[in-house]
């Protein structure tokens, strides 16, 4: 059986576009490499883009045995 955990990783303000770019995902891999470093695995993630449209944010779960 899993214990699974869902975290909201906020990026960089955006002004012209609700896209990540490079620098979010690297920020990205840092987190879920610091999590796999934790002993949870990576299941999923979404992008997510505010209704204004000036931030985002990755919606990312893991899984662990219990």
């Amino acid at each position: 059986m899993y214990i699974y955990k869902t975290e909201i990783l906020t990026v960089s303000t955006k002004w012209f576009s609700d896209k990540a770019d490079e620098k979010d995902v690297a920020v990205l891999d840092r987190f879920i490499n610091e999590k796999v470093a934790d002993g949870w695995e990576f299941v999923t993630y979404n992008y997510m883009a505010t209704a204004m449209q000036i931030k985002g944010a990755f919606i990312i779960t893991f899984r662990k045995q219990q």
